[in-house]
């Protein structure tokens, strides 16, 4: 591969502050202090504590951190094709409308009749979700994906508290996202593994067997991790609900059926949504996420409180929720987070949500029938918005997953998903999502075939990957064996 979007390229050394810094060096002019006696004081402080900051100019500071976020790789670099995470492009007029002045700056606790406005986009946004699902009723306030995962196993348990049984077990397939035995087990739920078929789909006779009185339901990612659609879907939530129990659907990978799918219809009783994967809030990096959970109106009352209601032509929070589980956020959500998707909504339409998830569909099925030649394809049937390969063929060449994925970083990639679902030995995951066009993913296919060439030819090269990168190859074994857990 003679070019591509990172083979070649400056990397930029850079000092720490500390070393860059000279005496005299200043990014800013300070009046003439009138109470210096004050500053003085501080300064000793300073020093006799033994802290000591740089002298700088505005050059070193603004050249300092533009030379390290080159450094970083992020969906505004390139393509992101993690599975099972959906990083696509996030339209940056959402991230504006976010920061209007109007709704960046106000305050949560002003009173309501102070907030219609905020409350109002609240309250059109829990109505948005639930039309989108199919379901009742939302609540905005969990922060993340695995808040909104236990939010729902706290329902679980309020409701059955409500009718008075106790149930103690929790069905979960072994194709669930990673979080959802954690998220069980501390609400009081013992996981109880369903093992998936061959063809990557729940057995439903699989379901009967395990089902009883004292589990309390089921925990289900549809799509799967595997990127397969649970097609017995219906037949599995009639099991559950026969015996009483709740379905609990996991929504993180809702980019592949927006619009498309009623859960509702399905069974699922509640789920949680990642805002932070398909509605438009920008995925990693430790910033704000949202999980919103929607349920059905049964379980609406047991909902974290407060939510948003509508009386008249007024908005405001409703507290008065015996049932409820309680508060699991300071205030009522991320709301920067909330506005974003709030934002995407509106301005994609019911349409174009729709079309996005055929898009990442369309995406990832290309990506399927173009590399099922060169790696081997885990699954035959066709994928929703993730392709699950393996490195089963590369074997041969002594060559593994790991090795590609550091190779494809020299070409100027991130790495797709790999070693995940565990159910997949030397899982290759990729999800392109719908932002990518097919130039994109034809370089994409193009490069990481010749990754897999290389391979072949050369091993050696893909075993010392990455070799153009600021940080090369870990030890990872001496990570594991002797960790730095001083930061």
């Amino acid at each position: 591969m003679t070019h591509g979007p990172g083979i070649s390229g400056l990397i930029l050394e850079e000092p720490l502050l500390w070393e860059k810094g000279k005496q005299g060096r200043s990014a800013f002019s300070m009046p003439e202090q009138d109470v210096p006696e004050a500053f003085s004081e501080i300064d000793e402080n300073l020093l006799e504590s033994g802290i000591d900051f740089p002298d700088l100019s505005e050059v070193d500071v603004v050249r300092h951190y533009t030379r390290l976020s080159g450094w970083n790789f992020g969906v505004d670099t390139g393509m992101y094709p993690l599975g099972s995470c959906t990083m696509k492009y996030n339209p940056k007029i959402n991230e504006k409308m976010a920061a209007t002045p109007g709704i960046a700056m106000a305050h949560p606790l002003l009173a309501d009749e102070l907030s219609q406005g905020t409350l109002q986009v609240m309250f059109e946004l829990q109505t948005f979700l639930a039309n989108l699902t199919g379901m009742d009723a939302v609540s905005l306030q969990p922060a993340a994906g695995a808040q909104g995962e236990m939010a729902g196993m706290l329902l679980f348990a309020a409701y059955f508290r409500k009718k008075g049984e106790k149930r103690t077990k929790i069905l979960i397939p072994d194709t669930a996202h990673g979080t959802n035995p954690a998220s069980a087990a501390l609400c009081g739920f013992k996981p109880v593994l369903l093992e998936s078929s061959p063809d990557g789909t729940l057995d439903v006779q699989t379901v009967a067997d395990l089902m009883d009185e004292e589990t309390v339901g089921i925990m289900l990612t549809n799509p799967n991790t595997l990127g397969l659609f649970e097609e017995s879907i219906r037949e599995i939530t009639a099991i559950i609900h026969a015996k009483g129990g709740l379905v609990y659907g996991d929504g993180a990978n809702m980019n592949a059926v927006m619009g498309i799918v009623d859960f509702k219809r399905c069974g699922v009783d509640v789920m949680h949504l990642n805002l932070h994967k398909t509605f438009s809030t920008p995925h990693g990096g430790g910033g704000p996420g949202a999980g919103p959970i929607c349920v059905v109106e049964k379980l609406q009352p047991f909902l974290p409180k407060p939510w948003v209601i509508k009386t008249g032509s007024s908005y405001h929070l409703e507290y008065d929720c015996p049932d409820s589980i309680g508060r699991l956020h300071a205030f009522f959500g991320n709301f920067s987070v909330l506005v974003k998707a709030y934002s995407y909504i509106l301005s994609m339409g019911a349409k174009n949500l729709k079309k996005a998830s055929q898009l990442a569909v369309l995406n990832a099925n290309y990506v399927r029938e173009s590399l099922r030649d060169v790696l081997h394809l885990a699954y035959e049937k066709p994928c929703m918005h993730e392709c699950v390969f393996s490195d089963k063929i590369q074997n041969e060449y002594k060559i593994t997953t790991l090795d590609m994925a550091k190779r494809l970083i020299d070409h100027g990639y991130h790495p797709p998903t790999i070693y995940f679902p565990l159910v997949v030995p030397g899982a290759i995951m990729i999800e392109p999502t719908e932002t990518e066009n097919k130039d994109d993913l034809d370089q994409f296919i193009a490069v990481f075939k010749d990754v897999i060439r290389e391979g072949r030819e050369d091993g050696e090269r893909l075993r010392q990957a990455p070799t153009i990168t600021k940080i090369r190859r870990l030890d990872e074994t001496l990570a594991a064996r002797r960790p730095c857990l001083v930061g």
